[in-house]
């Protein structure tokens, strides 16, 4: 499939997609778009006195977060609070608007696994509270125009990784991402109520969280690096894969779009992607990406 055939689909399928927005969205076009990298070496020298310009290679971006936790000593620093902060003057440019508007139009859900609030600022969005449980995991809490009955309807901006409002539940370190699997895990497939029972998908004790949309909608994912450090983000792929493959009549389709003015997609992560039912769409520029699906 290609950008056509895709925007295509989108329009005659809008009531059964989501999207999913990472912070190459941020970065597009913005010379003060702060990277991950950037803000690790940010954190860095809030907490050791050493000099470091990168970060060096043989060290993923979850595990540097976690080294700079043991640096930390007694916890002198809130880093979870230091980041909340440092993303508190982020806001949104043209391309953040006409994205978010056509998806609203589209009346689709949004998540994205960034922290800052630049795509709820595109519009006089509220956070609302499906079912409010604590400022730890807000799984449930999204900004939209309206409040929904469920995750699947209706368009909300929802916080895969935490949102900068509720400090606490920011997820930067591999403990985090680990901590964010295991809370999931009991919602898909612990209890009677679990996602896996299969007799009643749509009463599951994960029903009025963001888990919902994943394995309930068609998923479209750009701006995202889906590097083998997003270990929450693939794990729950993989999920959604086996229980669509357990449940073959609940399936739903999934893209995700690679810019290739920045390399050549490697051959592991279309492997994976493909293997979880995720067709990847090669697209030639960013100026392409953050523009020709929402005209």
């Amino acid at each position: 499939m290609d950008l056509l055939a895709l925007k295509t689909y989108i329009n005659d399928h809008r009531h059964s997609i989501a999207f999913i927005i990472g912070n190459g969205i941020n970065r597009f076009n913005n010379s003060a778009g702060l990277s991950w990298d950037a803000l690790l070496v940010h954190l860095w020298h809030r907490v050791t006195t050493e000099t470091l310009q990168i970060r060096p290679n043989g060290i993923s971006v979850t595990e540097f977060y976690d080294v700079l936790e043991l640096l930390n000593n007694n916890q002198e620093v809130d880093l979870h609070k230091e980041v909340a902060n440092l993303l508190g003057g982020w806001t949104p440019l043209i391309h953040h608007q006409h994205v978010v508007n056509k998806i609203k139009e589209w009346n689709a859900p949004i998540l994205t696994t960034n922290y800052d609030e630049t795509l709820r600022e595109t519009g006089n969005f509220q956070l609302f509270h499906l079912k409010w449980t604590n400022d730890f995991y807000p799984w449930s809490s999204y900004h939209g125009s309206l409040a929904l009955a469920n995750p699947l309807s209706g368009f909300g901006i929802w916080y895969i990784n935490g949102l900068r409002k509720y400090h606490r539940s920011i997820r930067l370190g591999l403990s985090d991402y680990m901590g964010s699997v295991e809370r999931a895990r009991r919602l898909i497939h612990s209890g009677d109520d679990r996602l896996f029972n299969g007799k009643a998908q749509y009463h599951w004790k994960g029903r009025n969280t963001w888990l919902h949309i994943i394995f309930n909608k068609s998923l479209i994912i750009f701006g995202l690096g889906l590097e083998e450090n997003e270990t929450f983000l693939r794990w729950l792929l993989i999920e959604r894969k086996r229980y669509f493959k357990e449940f073959q009549d609940r399936s739903f389709l999934g893209w995700y779009m690679h810019v290739n003015e920045r390399g050549t997609i490697s051959s592991g992560k279309r492997l994976f992607l493909e293997s979880v039912g995720i067709e990847v769409i090669e697209v030639d520029t960013d100026l392409r990406l953050y523009s020709y699906l929402w005209e």
